[in-house]
């Protein structure tokens, strides 16, 4: 079968390797489509420390490239009850997602809905369970409250905008100016262009910043925030910035918490049983429609991450993986 493997000097190659064989609780896929995340550019342009990092905390040896996928199940271990051969699924596996086939546990799957194709699918895994974990579980959004999403137009924004109008709170985007009318499209309130606007000098308070640009300092955010408000970071790994950046982030957060009743908080998104179940449903009903920019072959794999990297895509960027 066809992989994308990380080559010498932060490239990407594309070779022959043998079909996995599923362990008894993995699936088999044969891979339809495959989505890109900053963290594969993080990867393949600081491969030894963030491998070193996703090791030690997700228990990770990341050797091929892909962490988000959906396609049709192939084969099944002797442990695994959820799926049979011919289920279509998706969600994640550890590394390997660029290929034609890859082996994950069934733990990392949801049935694909019906109504969503596989590219629509292939996008869920990292930034929209990051979007969910940190609007409902992490910021504890309730219906009324103001959601100000600053990266509106991105993979992680665009799920964060109608996760939030689920939860029904009052939404407002930030984003640039080609993107303000997409935006408002998956719902948004209020759309705020960044070119021509600072939110945080229009006098408005928020309850909930999710920020997934973090270009401003911290404390400057305080005045943006309601008393009790909260700012919050996407993950060390899912941030669309450099990984010292995130870190600095994520240690200043409990610091600034612990004066007033403002909380600063930096997360990374973690595995969750249910999550990939509650956006089958949210897609399958309408409520969620993944953005997707562009879609590459599996041989334009290092072009899609190039377009990733340079954190201009609105939306999702995902591969599509043709018979």
């Amino acid at each position: 079968m066809k992989s994308i493997v990380y080559g010498p000097s932060k490239t990407l190659a594309l070779i022959e390797v043998e079909k996995p064989v599923p362990a008894d609780d993995e699936v088999l896929l044969k891979v339809r489509a495959a989505s890109v995340n900053p963290l594969d550019a993080h990867i393949l342009n600081n491969a030894p420390l963030v491998r070193s990092i996703l090791f030690k905390v997700i228990g990770a040896r990341v050797v091929r490239p892909g962490f988000d996928l959906a396609g049709e199940v192939e084969a099944v271990g002797k442990s695994v009850t959820r799926f049979a051969p011919g289920d279509a699924v998706f969600g994640a596996c550890p590394g390997g997602a660029f290929a034609e086939y890859a082996c994950t546990s069934e733990t990392r799957l949801a049935m694909k809905p019906t109504n969503i194709n596989f590219e629509s699918a292939a996008t869920v895994n990292v930034a929209g369970r990051t979007a969910l974990q940190g609007i409902r579980d992490i910021a504890g959004v309730t219906p009324g409250q103001s959601v100000l999403i600053n990266g509106a137009a991105g993979g992680i924004g665009t799920f964060a905008v109608q996760i939030s109008k689920w939860l029904r709170a009052k939404v407002t985007g930030v984003c640039s100016t080609r993107n303000v009318e997409m935006v408002r499209r998956i719902g948004a309130d209020h759309v705020i262009d960044y070119t021509k606007q600072d939110f945080a000098k229009n006098g408005e308070q928020y309850d909930v910043i999710f920020d997934l640009v973090a270009d401003r300092p911290l404390r400057s955010l305080r005045h943006v925030l309601t008393p009790q408000g909260k700012w919050i970071g996407a993950g060390v790994l899912g941030r669309d910035i450099s990984i010292i950046r995130a870190f600095a982030a994520s240690l200043k957060g409990p610091a600034l918490s612990l004066i007033g009743k403002q909380k600063f908080i930096s997360f990374m998104t973690k595995r969750q049983k249910g999550d990939l179940d509650v956006f089958a449903d949210l897609m399958e009903r309408g409520t969620i429609t993944p953005v997707i920019d562009r879609t590459f072959r599996l041989t334009e794999s290092a072009e899609a991450l190039a377009y990733v990297d340079a954190k201009h895509a609105r939306g999702k960027v995902v591969i599509s993986i043709a018979d």
